[in-house]
Order: structure tokens, then sequence, then C-alpha cells
């Protein structure tokens, strides 16, 4: 049987972490694993933790998503994980479609699958208006450098299989880490799916993405994939010369 781990970043989630948590433990369809990693939150994140002896790695300070997201792919990698489930700590993501996300892995279909508020209607809640327009905006990108398509291209909730555990317990995006690495894994013809599964509007604190700085956010995902697929052509070309 597949070891599945759930990777919980979580930052002054306070309020959202037991939540959260609970609703993994508690989760009956498929056998889980989970690790929080506290990122320096300020707030009372990890004596929530503590007190209730979930199982977390807390960071010396905060390190930004990418770092935390990395660290539990570490995680999976020294453990030996078979999948791993990036599941947002602010309580946004729900349970009840991990076996729709982790199916397609486990049918070896898929490296990486995603899961998706914009293929069907499935969810709700979508996201703010300036966000969804960003989330277009980067998917054109995408799919006029690599000719394929993702409609939830910032998702966090997110399977990958043994392969891509390793590869990103290696090397991960400090910044913008969904985006590019959705479009980095097209790029180099791993197998990425997409799967339509139900996302919550956060019930209790804010986004760190939100009105015009979602704005600015989609702007600078925009240019770090521009950077990053001249820094792969320039690469291609010195191996070709």
């Amino acid at each position: 049987m597949e070891k599945i781990l759930l990777i919980v970043p979580a930052y002054n989630e306070e309020k959202n972490i037991k939540r959260t948590i609970d609703s993994i433990i508690k989760f009956e369809k498929v056998k889980l694993d989970y690790i929080v990693i506290n990122d320096g939150s300020k707030d009372a994140t990890e004596m929530v933790l503590k007190e209730n002896n979930f199982k977390y790695i807390s960071l010396p300070y905060n390190m930004g998503i990418g770092v935390a997201v990395q660290t539990g792919y570490k995680y999976a990698y020294e453990n030996n994980y078979d999948i791993a489930v990036q599941f947002d700590g602010d309580g946004q993501h729900d349970i009840e479609y991990i076996d729709q996300l982790i199916k397609p892995i486990l049918r070896d279909e898929a490296d990486i699958v995603i899961g998706s508020r914009y293929i069907d209607t499935t969810s709700e809640f979508k996201s703010t208006f300036f966000r969804q327009i960003g989330i277009k905006v980067i998917s054109a990108l995408i799919k006029g450098l690599t000719q394929k398509s993702i409609k939830d291209v910032t998702s966090g909730y997110r399977a990958v299989n043994k392969s891509l555990i390793q590869i990103f317990s290696k090397a991960y995006p400090q910044e913008y880490p969904e985006p590019i690495t959705n479009y980095a894994m097209l790029k180099r013809h791993y197998r990425v799916k997409e799967v339509g599964v139900n996302m919550y509007q956060r019930k209790i604190g804010k986004s760190s993405i939100r009105s015009l700085k979602s704005i600015y956010y989609m702007f600078n995902v925009f240019m770090s994939i521009l950077c990053f697929n001249f820094k792969e052509y320039r690469e291609e070309k010195h191996d070709i010369n």
C-alpha cells in the first residue's frame, strides 16, 4: 500500500489549524499521514500544534511558502513516501477530494495532479475577481509557451508522485512555487493532470493575496515564468552548441 503524506504549510493559523488537522485525522477513505510546517508563525500556531500533539516542524522564522513546502517534500523524501499532497493550513481545501486527487497517480496516469476550481462546477468558491483575471492571464501564458492548458495554475491543492517528491526535495522555487513548477513540469514533459475539487472560502483571517496585491502578485508570477523560460532557452542553446 502506498504511503501518502499531506504537507500542511501554516503561517499564523492559530484559529484554523486545529480544524484543518482534525479533518485530516478524521478522514477515513484513504490512509493518510501529515506533517505541519509551521513557517515561523508569530501567533499561537505552534502552541496549538503542541497542545494537541499534532505532528509538525517549526522553521526558525518566516521563510515563505516555497521553503515551507520544500521542507515538507524533504520530510516526505527522507521518510520514503510514495505520494505527497499539498494541503493548506487555512481550511480552504476540502479533504473529501483527496481520493480524487491521488487516483491518477495511483493509476500511473500522472506525475502531478492539480486540484482545480475551474475545469468544472465542483467548487462553488472560485476566487476574487482580480485574481481570476490574473489566473486566466497566467494560464494563457503557459499555454502559449507549452501548448498545454492548466486552468487553476495557482492552486496549492496538489499531489505528486515519488519521483517528483525527490526532485522537489532538492529544488523548489521560493516564490510563486505552484505556477512556476506547473510550467516547469509541462516543459519537461511530466504528466500533468487537473481534477475538479471543492475549495472553501477562508472562514477566519485574511488571505495574503488580495485586492490590488493580487495584481502585483500575478504580474510577478507572469514575469517569473518568462524569466524561467528564458533561462531554460539559454541552457538548451548552450547544450546544443
